[in-house]
């Protein structure tokens, strides 16, 4: 469905002259700014809302006119489609949360300590909430079993390590937070889900329910700023902090991911095994074949690839072996 949608889209742009010269005009890598995402949110915005009525009859099956319906969405609604695509996406994806609760518990074999979590990009915050999550992780039950928010990827290769997890903090930033008690934010964060994932969708809709419940604490600001000086902060003793960061690099320019690295690193050289550190991060390699699950611990520095993911958490295949990098 949203191969066609695109396909169409790429057709009838011309229909929409602000919305092709965002593409045309794009400063950098378009994949990497992920602007076909951007367009699809955009156009299942404009169907969630039945505007076009004519766009939103497609989108629940009710005739196959993809040209007509596409067509019509941009010429009526370029202005909306146009601004819409200067914003970051944000999917705050919590199938990834999966993948990062699998890497914690590899931290927990090695740092048998309560976890602080750090989380940059963290959108929504609904990754801050990830103990209240029920997982299937390769046969290893985890997290909250009585939870409706249930995540069992297709897990290929041995499991992670059956080893508890404990949240004692978590809270996060994000250059523009979004609020799950806000309709509008709930809406925008529905757009990004494909329309024919409605697994997806219901699960997202529980997890944002469960935030309303327990507000995740989710600061505005930059992220290399904030954690920067979160890190300075003393680090308490029989706690290890976690930073975490999911489909987050791709848009922070070469001196900005280059800054990130030196300020963990900074922080990394004073850990100790009483206030260890640890870095997780789910992104794609430079070249984007590959999304990887990497895990750096402190203090020591040991970075490793623990497994390759799809890139909405999907699927996992575990290495068993862990790869240094």
């Amino acid at each position: 469905m949203v191969a066609m949608i695109l396909e169409s889209g790429a057709r009838q742009l011309a229909r929409a002259p602000l919305t092709a010269a965002v593409f045309a005009r794009w400063p950098g890598d378009r994949a990497a700014a992920a602007l076909a995402m951007r367009f699809n949110a955009a156009l299942h915005a404009l169907a969630r809302r039945d505007t076009p009525a004519r766009l939103g009859a497609l989108y629940r099956g009710e005739h196959r006119d993809v040209d007509g319906a596409i067509g019509e969405a941009l010429a009526a609604h370029d202005a909306f489609i146009a601004e819409w695509m200067q914003h970051t996406p944000q999917t705050n994806e919590v199938g990834r949360a999966a993948a990062i609760l699998a890497a914690l518990k590899v931290v927990r074999t090695r740092f048998d300590l309560p976890v602080e979590l750090l989380e940059i990009g963290a959108s929504a915050g609904l990754n801050l909430n990830l103990h209240r999550y029920a997982y299937d992780l390769g046969g290893v039950a985890a997290g909250d079993r009585a939870s409706l928010v249930r995540i069992a990827p297709d897990w290929i290769g041995p499991p992670p390590p059956d080893a508890p997890v404990e949240l004692v903090a978590a809270r996060g930033v994000d250059l523009a937070p979004l609020d799950p008690a806000d309709a509008a934010t709930c809406e925008r964060l529905m757009a990004f889900v494909f329309v024919d994932q409605s697994a997806r969708s219901r699960r997202l809709e529980g997890a944002l329910a469960l935030a309303r419940r327990w507000p995740p604490r989710v600061e505005r600001g930059d992220a290399v700023a904030w954690l920067g000086d979160r890190l300075v902060e003393p680090a308490l003793p029989g706690r290890c902090r976690a930073i975490v960061h999911s489909m987050v690099t791709q848009y922070l320019g070469a001196p900005a991911r280059a800054e990130l690295d030196a300020v963990i690193a900074t922080a990394g050289a004073a850990a100790t095994r009483e206030r260890p550190l640890v870095r997780i991060g789910f992104e794609w390699t430079e070249d984007r074949a590959a999304v990887l699950l990497t895990l750096t611990s402190f203090p020591g520095g040991e970075a490793q690839v623990l497994a390759a993911c799809h890139p909405y958490g999907a699927a996992i295949t575990w290495r068993d072996r862990y790869v240094v990098r």
